[in-house]
């Protein structure tokens, strides 16, 4: 079964991405917003006792994580995915750094670029115009996330949550 690991910001956060993600986000309705700390791995039914119990362990020794959005990026020309950018923070390279060790994988295809998607599955053109219009908005929010979550994907290709993990030892 497929799985992934992710933060998810606050409501107030959520709903100002879903303000965007409902016009521009092709994956809407499969998953709220959140920030990929892990991607999509697979994980057979006997294995997923012990990746919770790592989940669990690496969660009690991780601090909370701040996120700072401070503009609307793209990862164009790579792909036509519209997103919030975050600053780098070491609470979430620590995070991922330690989501990416035995027994996970490590991400080979791409450096981690902490954000939360607006949209994706543009045309060229809709992306073009879109980008041009969000990047002039004045875009800031902060919090910090004490918590992170292990999904599993359905048969539909919706995420749904399997386990929370609480970040920190003060729990």
């Amino acid at each position: 079964m497929n799985y992934g690991i992710a933060l998810f910001p606050s409501k107030e956060l959520q709903d100002h991405a879903n303000s965007y993600r409902m016009r521009y986000d092709s994956h809407y309705s499969l998953i709220p917003p959140h920030i990929t700390i892990k991607e999509t791995f697979e994980v057979s039914e006997d294995e997923l006792p012990s990746i919770v119990s790592t989940l669990r362990e690496i969660a009690k020794n991780a601090e909370p994580a701040f996120i700072d959005i401070y503009k609307v990026d793209t990862f164009y020309p790579q792909s036509n995915t519209i997103f919030f950018k975050i600053r780098e923070h070491e609470s979430l390279t620590n995070l991922y750094q330690a989501l990416h060790d035995d027994p996970f994988s490590a991400n080979d295809k791409y450096g981690f670029i902490p954000h939360v998607t607006i949209g994706q599955d543009l045309s060229s053109q809709e992306h073009s115009d879109i980008v041009g219009q969000l990047k002039m908005k004045k875009i800031e929010h902060q919090e910090t996330i004490n918590r992170i979550q292990l999904l599993y994907q359905l048969e539909n290709g919706s995420w749904t949550v399997y386990e929370t993990f609480h970040l920190g030892k003060d729990v």
